[in-house]
C-alpha cells in the first residue's frame, strides 16, 4: 500500500480520530484528511458560547506532530446544529467533500470515513462516483443511537453500512447494535487506541504544580464534552456525598458543552464551588498532564461505545472508576485496573470513588495492561483490512 493514497473523511482531527489516522499513515504514500466544520461555530471565537467551542476549528484541528504525508483540510458546511438539520447533513457533507477534492486536486485509491453519519454518507457517495474501496468506522452514537431513533435514520445508516467494503467498530456492544440492522458488509471489532508519545507516566507532583493544583488534596479528573450522556450531574452529586466524610477532595471536569451553565448552577446549589472546577476544553497534548496529576480518573457516562479517555488514563498508570456503559466493562475487566459502577447512580459512584482513593494500586500492572491498546498495535489490524479491500 506504500504507493497508494488514502482519503479520510472525519468529524474532527483531534483525539482518537487524529491518533487513528496518524497511526496508519505509515502504510500510505499520501493521506488526505477532510474535516467537517461549521462556520457558525466560529462565533465562539468572539462570543463565549461553551456549546459551540467543541465545534470550533481551533478545537477540532490539532495539527501538532502531523506526519509529513498527512494533509488536512476543513470542509465548511453551514447548518444550524439541530436534529432536524442534522438529518439533512449527509448530502451537504458530500458536496463539501467533492468541492475540497476538486479545489485541492486530491487523489485517492481508498476512502476511510470516521463515523457513519455524516462522514460515512459522504464516503458512500464518493465510492459510487469514483469506484474505489470504502471503509467506515462506526464509533458510537452513530451506531448505538441514530439507526434506532426512527425508520428514516435506520435507512440512512443501513445505506452507509451496506455501501462499505468493510465496517470497523470499536466495541462488542457496537457490534451487537450492527447485528440488529439489515447489514451484509463484513464487520470487524477493533478497539480504539492511545498515543504512547503523549500518554505515559509522568511525575504527579510536577503535573499538579504545572496546572496549579493543590498538592495536599486527592485529585479526581474527568474528561469529556459537557452533554447529558456523559453523566456529569451524577458525578457532581457523588462528590457532594464524598465531601460529607472527607475534606481532601478536589474534582476537575475537563471539556466544553451545552451543559456548562447548568452544571455550574448545580455545583453552586450543592455548595461545591471549592471542590469541583469546570476548567473548559483543553488541547489534546495537555490532557495527559491532567491525567497524571490525578489520583483517580472517573468516567461517569450513561453510555459509551468505547471511552478512549479511560485507556489514556490507564496508560498514565491511573486507576479508573467507570460506569457499566456498554464500552467500559469491555476494558475494565479486572479490579486490578479500576472499578465499575451502575450508570446514573451517585451513591454507587461515591462508594467506588472513595474505595479507589483508599486502595493501594499496582501501577505496573495497570501500565502492562494498557500496552494492548497502543495505536501501533491497533494500526496493524486496520492495515490488514485495507489490504483485504484493495
Amino acid at each position: 500500500m506504500k504507493e497508494k493514497d488514502i482519503l479520510f473523511i472525519a468529524q474532527s482531527y483531534n483525539n482518537f480520530q487524529k491518533d487513528s489516522i496518524e497511526s496508519v499513515s505509515k502504510y500510505f504514500n499520501q493521506c488526505s484528511v477532510l474535516v467537517e466544520s461549521n462556520p457558525i461555530a466560529e462565533i465562539s471565537n468572539y462570543i463565549n458560547i461553551p456549546y459551540l467551542k467543541q465545534f470550533n476549528l481551533e478545537y477540532k484541528l490539532d495539527l501538532t506532530s502531523a506526519p509529513s504525508n498527512v494533509n488536512i483540510w476543513p470542509t465548511p458546511i453551514l447548518y444550524v446544529p439541530l436534529d432536524s438539520q442534522y438529518k439533512k447533513l449527509g448530502e451537504k457533507h458530500f458536496n463539501a467533500v467533492e468541492k475540497a477534492i476538486k479545489e485541492n486536486n486530491i487523489n485517492f485509491d481508498l476512502i476511510h470515513s470516521h463515523f457513519t453519519w455524516s462522514a460515512g454518507y459522504a464516503g458512500a457517495k464518493l465510492k459510487e462516483k469514483y469506484d474505489v474501496p470504502f471503509v467506515v468506522t462506526a464509533h458510537g452514537y452513530d451506531i448505538y443511537l441514530l439507526p434506532f431513533k426512527d425508520e428514516e435514520w435506520r435507512k440512512k445508516i443501513e445505506y452507509v453500512l451496506n455501501s462499505a467494503d468493510h465496517i470497523i467498530t470499536v466495541s462488542n456492544s457496537n457490534l451487537r447494535c450492527i447485528e440488529k440492522l439489515n447489514v451484509n458488509s463484513p464487520v470487524t471489532m477493533i478497539p480504539n487506541g492511545f498515543n504512547s508519545n503523549l500518554f505515559y507516566p509522568r511525575d504527579s507532583t510536577k503535573c499538579k504544580k504545572y496546572l496549579n493544583l493543590p498538592l495536599d488534596k486527592k485529585i479526581i479528573v474527568a474528561v469529556g464534552n459537557l452533554v447529558e450522556i456523559k453523566g456529569y450531574r451524577y458525578l457532581i452529586q457523588s462528590i457532594k456525598k464524598i465531601v460529607e466524610t472527607r475534606k481532601d477532595i478536589q474534582c476537575y471536569i475537563v471539556g466544553w458543552g451545552k451543559l456548562d451553565k447548568k452544571l455550574r448552577k448545580l455545583i453552586n446549589k450543592l455548595g461545591l464551588q471549592n471542590n469541583i472546577k469546570l476548567v473548559g476544553g483543553k488541547p489534546h497534548e495537555e490532557i495527559p498532564i491532567w491525567m497524571n496529576a490525578c489520583d483517580v480518573f472517573v468516567l461517569p457516562s450513561l453510555r459509551e461505545s468505547f471511552g478512549v479517555v479511560q485507556i489514556e488514563a490507564l496508560a498514565c498508570g491511573k486507576p479508573v472508576v467507570a460506569t457499566r456503559n456498554g464500552g467500559s466493562e469491555e476494558i475494565l475487566t479486572s479490579e486490578d485496573y479500576g472499578m465499575l459502577v451502575e450508570p446514573g447512580n451517585p451513591h454507587d459512584l461515591c462508594e467506588k470513588i472513595d474505595m479507589a482513593l483508599k486502595k493501594k494500586w499496582d501501577t505496573e500492572s495497570i501500565l502492562n495492561y494498557s500496552e494492548r491498546y497502543k495505536w501501533d498495535n491497533i494500526a496493524a489490524n486496520i492495515g490488514q483490512i485495507y489490504e483485504n479491500v484493495e
